[in-house]
């Protein structure tokens, strides 16, 4: 409206010279041109028509009349009717939709019609403007030749009805057309990647060929295999389709939106081939995988659909713009050669999206890998690639702590599962990050939660120690946890020592060229050097704060381990203690050395005693007397000095075996004087065999309930008061300790006279046994959570309780003696008398 408005403006100022007679027939050659049928043939009758205007300063008027009947045109034919096509989709519903995209066809006919109409359209109007553009440009060469001044307008004619069809098919666009879209680009990627894993299976030699070569015409190559000849030409085939609806949506003004598209498609399958390659199994590695398939697959693919629509250019051509001169040329890719720049630039956005992938899924599973470290360790591997391409470390740091926090670090985790996970932890992150900068951030958490338990100490150190790493499950000796941090400190040393000391000059400037600084993350208090020296053993004993804590926890399990054991057989204990004395040194396991020479000396005097028994004269006759063989005892014999305290308890043995032990403390002090025994007669294992009217029963007990039971010797029947006196122990310990023998149906317990004074008889027949099971089951399940709870050696809890009560004895005293006194005059004591 605006251009007849002009039109008429300027046909007002001249009329008398047939301005409006040529503006009528210029209108009415352009609806036949344009309008109806459409007829090219008016362009001979058009040009002069378009002369005359132009000579009356009329171009301007001329061309964007053109333009808007054309506009008019296409918008009320072809783009009303190629909107119509999608209709069905966009004013369905979500569940339509998706029955919609379930159907095979749907939406390459729907597109295909739908742009062979529109491109047809847009085709014969393309022509009209060339009709136009021709008149113009033919008046245009007449002015310049007679030296006028014409407006050019020939030259702007074709770009702008280009921008009229664009804006008007983006002005119109329905909401759900880049869905659409999306939709055909997926399921025709997801066909060419079925082609192409079909081929695989077929043969992995022509994989790299299905797209063809750099050449287009090359598509149509024959080969040998009739299986592959196929699989190549439908994947050609496919590709080509694929390529003539990206130009045609080009041709449209769709450049953009057709590249996000398809761009968002091979995303998306390259996301669920991660996906697939990766799963839940850690103990094979992905990334090689994944790279090799993005060079099968996404980057052929785009370097023929490059190449049909004429955007690939050579890395070495001019045209791919100003390169540094340090650029090194790209390497070769299979089946497509040195790649264009183009291809370059997907290749490094596929690569990056495919580690990024591959990261964000190791990351949410880095808690699971670790539990199965190191089976893992292909999964670790790939992790430590990715996040050296990405960079998004301090991503793993938070999420993994947030795993931690949720899943390990609970009152339903016991300190022995954590302590495993924080091991496997440390040797995990200490393949990814050699710096250790993530280790610390990562294991603060964990040490401080297991600064707050009472048992971490004491699971340290099974873990030190115990064959089977602190697993109940069983395990090797000689396959703890210990022998393994020596032997990685061993590597350590070695690969510090290879690093630093047998380099030449050469392989030193190669070191210097490598180096990076370390990242932002680390503690700058703490240096590089330092740090790369990951000690597992050392962040253990961080979380105790002092290695005489764990030295002591030591000492205590070693002699309880000690004393509970029936033969002399220490070699793996030795073992143990030297790979302790590398780590804390010699003189802080002094006294456990001694205790392991305890043991030693104990096994040749327990052997010297038997013999100078044995042949002592009137040792048979006595022998014949004495109820129990001198053969059977076996004494250890410690140094109270240097072992922790041991937990005494009165008892009364039977004189059969109090003589016995008599007879050997008396030789022990002939061999040894003037050293003397001093025995500790609750503590040791008694092996016992009782015989009954109708079976044998063998048991290992400990002296109590050895010395309970051969009281039944003597009478079948005690009352539990009596009994304890007899024995010299406490009636409750008594009721404890004799459930042992309930459970096992060796004895029957009943109600005595008076209710607290219960009645044990010896059950000689196994008919008498069932009557009381319901009792012995109850009894049993007493007698295992107690002896649980015992322990034959001072805890080193108990120990410092009972150090603290001399200190708080003295400072009751002092204060009452000096009565007030200032807190320095407090201090300054203290000090002096704790030095004295």
């Amino acid at each position: 409206s605006l251009g007849r408005g002009r039109g008429r403006q300027a046909m007002q100022l001249d009329d008398s010279d047939g301005a409006l007679d040529s503006w009528a027939r210029f209108c009415a050659l352009s609806g036949e041109l344009v309008g109806g049928a459409g007829d090219l043939s008016v362009g001979p009758r058009l040009a002069p028509v378009v002369a005359d205007l132009c000579a009356r300063g009329l171009a301007t008027l001329v061309r964007d009349y053109f333009l808007h009947n054309l506009e008019e045109t296409f918008r009320n034919n072809a783009v009303k009717m190629f909107w119509q096509k999608f209709h069905p989709y966009s004013s369905s519903s979500a569940v339509e939709r998706i029955k919609f995209c379930v159907q095979e066809s749907w939406p390459e006919d729907v597109l295909s019609a739908a742009l062979e109409d529109i491109c047809l359209e847009k085709s014969y109007q393309e022509k009209c403007v060339l009709v136009l553009a021709h008149a113009l440009q033919s008046y245009e060469e007449k002015a310049q030749n007679r030296k006028l001044k014409a407006v050019q307008c020939s030259s702007s004619l074709m770009p702008r009805y280009q921008l009229m069809v664009s804006s008007v098919l983006l002005t119109t666009l329905p909401l759900s057309f880049p869905e659409i879209l999306n939709v055909y680009f997926k399921k025709k990627l997801e066909e060419l990647n079925t082609m192409v894993d079909a081929s695989d299976e077929n043969d992995q030699l022509a994989s790299h060929e299905l797209f063809g070569r750099s050449n287009v015409s090359a598509w149509d190559s024959k080969m040998d295999i009739d299986s592959q000849e196929t699989v190549i030409s439908e994947s050609c085939t496919l590709v080509k389709n694929i390529g003539k609806v990206v130009r045609d949506f080009r041709c449209l003004g769709f450049t953009s939106m057709t590249e996000d598209s398809y761009s968002s498609a091979i995303i998306w399958l390259l996301k669920s081939k991660v996906y697939e390659l990766a799963g839940d199994d850690y103990r094979i590695p992905v990334l090689g995988s994944v790279n090799k398939w993005i060079q099968v697959v996404p980057l052929q693919f785009l370097h023929a659909l490059l190449t049909y629509l004429g955007d690939s250019v050579d890395y070495d051509s001019g045209l791919s713009g100003l390169k540094s001169p340090l650029a090194s040329r790209p390497s070769s890719f299979p089946g497509i050669g040195v790649p264009s720049e183009a291809l370059l630039r997907w290749h490094m956005r596929l690569e990056y999206f495919a580690y990024e992938t591959l990261q964000d899924l190791r990351i949410g599973k880095l808690f699971e890998i670790i539990v199965d470290y190191p089976e893992s360790s292909p999964a670790i591997e790939d992790l430590k690639q990715c996040l050296e391409y990405t960079g998004q470390h301090s991503k793993l740091v938070d999420s993994f702590i947030s795993s931690l926090r949720y899943r390990l670090l609970t009152a339903g985790a016991s300190t022995n599962d954590i302590l495993h996970q924080y091991v496997s932890t440390i040797k995990a992150l200490r393949s990814i990050d050699p710096t250790g900068v993530f280790l610390e951030a990562v294991g603060e958490p964990i040490r401080d939660y297991l600064r707050g338990r009472k048992d971490t100490i004491k699971c340290i150190v099974t873990m030190l120690t115990d064959g089977s790493g602190g697993n109940t499950s069983g395990g090797n000796a000689g396959d703890n946890l210990l022998e393994e941090l020596n032997r990685d400190a061993e590597n350590q040393e070695n690969a510090d020592y290879d690093d630093h000391t047998n380099i030449d000059e050469k392989q030193a400037w190669l070191n210097s060229e490598s180096w990076e600084p370390d990242p932002v993350e680390a503690d700058p208090l703490k240096g590089s050097r330092s740090r790369r020296k990951i000690d597992i053993l050392g962040l253990m004993v961080s979380i105790i704060g002092s290695k005489d804590q764990l030295v002591n926890e030591y000492r205590v399990m070693l002699a309880e381990k000690l004393l509970s054991k029936s033969d002399f057989d220490i070699d793996s204990d030795i073992r143990t203690l030297e790979l302790l004395k590398i780590h804390f040194g010699e003189s802080s396991m002094q006294k456990c050395e001694i205790m392991l020479n305890d043991l030693i000396d104990s096994k040749r005097t327990n052997s010297n005693i038997k013999t100078s028994l044995l042949n002592a004269p009137g040792t048979v006759a006595g022998q014949e007397e004495a109820e129990i063989s001198h053969d059977v005892l076996d004494a250890t014999i410690i140094s109270s000095n240097f072992w922790p305290p041991i937990q005494t308890e009165d008892l009364a043995v039977p004189a059969s075996v109090d003589k016995l032990l008599s007879d050997f403390a008396q030789r022990f002090h002939q061999i040894k004087t003037p050293r003397k025994l001093l025995w500790k007669k609750n503590l040791g294992t008694v092996k016992l065999e009782l015989q009954f009217e109708d079976r044998s029963m063998q048991f290992t007990v400990v002296p109590v309930q050895a010395a309970i039971i051969m009281r039944f010797q003597e009478k079948p029947s005690w009352t539990s008061k009596a009994l304890a006196t007899e024995i010299g122990i406490p009636v409750d310990s008594l009721n404890r300790r004799i459930g042992f023998w309930t459970s096992k149906g060796v004895l029957t317990e009943s109600v005595g006279p008076d209710a607290d004074d219960h009645i044990f008889t010896i059950v000689d027949s196994m008919s008498d046994v069932n009557k009381n099971s319901i009792v012995n089951e109850s009894c049993e399940a007493f007698q295992m959570n107690e002896d649980e709870g015992e322990s034959s050696v001072a805890s080193v809890e108990e120990q410092l309780k009972k150090e603290m009560t001399v200190y708080e004895k003295f400072i009751i005293g002092m204060l009452t003696n000096f009565g007030n006194m200032t807190l320095d005059k407090i201090h300054n004591t203290l000090k002096v008398d704790t030095k004295f």
